[in-house]
């Protein structure tokens, strides 16, 4: 069964539109009762959920995940100069109405959807065979407990639908962030006991995959007033078993190298190809993180770059890495190449075109220099070709993905990493500090550097939690949710005041920021059962 194909009949059984769970019109009157003759319906059904949680991940639009995981954070802000306002980024005018907001949430429910359809009728569905169908159902319970862990995090307590909506219905009372909670960490526990250690199919959720997601939701809740007492153990142990199942690849560099497909590190990725590509979408990130840079000499709009939708990483970010540090090179570039021979032909192909020093150059250093020298201070400056310019990312190049525009679906061929060692040796690290242990809170970061040529070992005495924020932005930028990050350590509000540069300016970011405004349409669909979160 391939989970990287679009299986239309699988949707005949789906419900939940993008719009939310609320619509009146009820999406999931259909039954299973012909379907449940074939126990290729099942292999849909899980392959559609699949499917679901990937293109909610990917598609690069105003209501993708990229929007809400690390804009307004201290190491992302908008591709914009130090003017103006925005809600995401700047938290002003942050509403009910803000549609990246609503789309959001009716994706989450939509995946949520997804999965209770498999989970309500996989009993009804013949010919399956035992383990396929316990593995199935184990899968499921992981992605319904991610969006549910995506929801809680953005918008606290939400109503749980825990089963398929067969009737129309309206009244969807929100319950507790403690319910929501409980429900995720059975959801996990009961996944865990279900899916396979090792999948014979790659792609597959594994055991674990399961632990990282767990061990990363035990340690949020254990921040929260409700936290259980063995939240943090648990969430260290879980941890700690990734990581000696998934050893670190031997440097930064080939973790990202474009010829290492599928690393060892990698504890869940979703999958891509010239196949999902064909179906209209492919990985988004190779787009990310870019400026126009075609507008200068030497530079062209191709496939070398390909073409950015934006996202400015903050001159906090840029300033975060030791010079011995690796990881800055194989992350992005100071340098951009030429593609062609500029206008005045005096920068040829090949000769650098742009460059951005890692500290500002004097003005005769710049006047000596053919190529255009764009100093650290001049990120969100209009130099009379661009508005904003800054280090793009290498990260997530994809060299043979198709050159499309902003408006077009992206195509990019490579597998997007989801989970992965480097991040479980963090939520094991920052478990520890909250513990107390910080020699072993020590010991585990000082192996996840060791492996980008930073060898001189980090005393207990310097991890701290707002170290081992840094350490999270310089390992895993672009790869996991910054903004539930920051919100999960409490430290949102200070460090996005004090490093987003378009945030400060504002200065709108408080506390009621740390949930999102639930979308107006449910809670005016809901007859008033849904009720707003304070002060929006």
């Amino acid at each position: 069964m391939k989970i990287n194909k679009l299986l239309p009949l699988a949707v005949a059984f789906l419900g939940m539109s993008c719009q939310g769970f609320l619509d009146e019109t009820n999406r999931q009157s259909q039954t299973l009762e012909d379907a449940s003759k074939n126990a290729v319906t099942f292999n849909q059904l899980l392959a559609r959920v699949y499917e679901v949680s990937r293109n909610n991940t990917t598609r690069y639009a105003s209501d993708m995940l990229y929007v809400l995981e690390d804009l307004g954070t201290d190491i992302v802000t908008r591709s914009s100069p130090l003017t103006g306002t925005d809600a995401l980024n700047d938290y002003v005018d942050l509403n009910p109405s803000t549609y990246a907001l609503q789309v959001y949430w009716g994706n989450q429910y939509a995946n949520i959807a997804a999965a209770n359809t498999l989970l309500d009728n996989a009993d009804l569905i013949q010919g399956v065979e035992a383990n396929v169908k316990t593995s199935g159902i184990g899968q499921a319970k992981f992605f319904r407990a991610w969006a549910y862990f995506n929801l809680v995090e953005n918008y606290g307590g939400v109503p749980l639908v825990l089963k398929q909506v067969n009737t129309a219905q309206t009244s969807f009372p929100r319950a507790s962030e403690e319910e929501v909670y409980k429900a995720i960490v059975a959801d996990l526990e009961d996944a865990l006991s279900k899916v396979e250690d090792k999948p014979s199919e790659y792609g597959r959720v594994s055991k674990d995959a399961v632990r990282h997601l767990l061990s990363k939701v035990l340690l949020t809740r254990s921040y929260k007033t409700f936290a259980v007492s063995e939240d943090v153990t648990r969430s260290i142990s879980l941890a700690e078993t990734v990581v000696a199942n998934h050893p670190l690849e031997s440097s930064f560099a080939r973790l990202f190298s474009t010829e290492n497909v599928r690393s060892q590190e990698t504890v869940f990725s979703y999958l891509f190809g010239s196949v999902t590509s064909s179906l209209g979408w492919g990985n988004t990130r190779h787009m990310l993180y870019k400026f126009e840079y075609f507008n200068y000499p030497g530079l062209t709009r191709g496939t070398l770059y390909q073409n950015g939708i934006g996202r400015n990483p903050t001159p906090y970010f840029y300033s975060l890495f030791d010079d011995k540090d690796q990881r800055a090179e194989a992350t992005f570039r100071r340098a951009l190449i030429a593609d062609k021979v500029s206008t005045d032909g005096l920068i040829k192909i090949g000769d650098t075109a742009i460059y951005f020093p890692k500290t500002s150059w004097t003005q005769a250093q710049i006047s000596a220099k053919r190529y255009k020298v764009i100093n650290p201070d001049q990120y969100f400056t209009n130099d009379g070709v661009t508005n904003v310019h800054y280090p793009m990312f290498r990260k997530f190049d994809n060299p043979g993905a198709p050159f499309v525009y902003a408006d077009q679906p992206a195509l990019g061929t490579r597998d997007m990493i989801m989970m992965r060692a480097g991040e479980a040796y963090l939520l094991a690290a920052e478990g520890y500090l909250k513990s107390g242990n910080t020699t072993k809170a020590a010991s585990l970061v000082n192996t996840l550097r060791s492996r980008s040529g930073l060898t001189t070992a980090l005393t207990p005495a310097q991890i701290t939690l707002d170290f081992i924020l840094d350490e999270r932005a310089r390992e895993l930028v672009g790869e996991v949710n910054r903004w539930m990050d920051l919100k999960r350590t409490n430290k949102l509000i200070e460090r996005t005041l004090a490093y987003n540069p378009h945030a400060k300016l504002n200065n709108s970011l408080t506390t009621k920021h740390l949930l999102r405004p639930i979308p107006q349409y449910e809670i005016d669909a809901s007859g008033g059962t849904v009720v707003q979160n304070s002060n929006y």
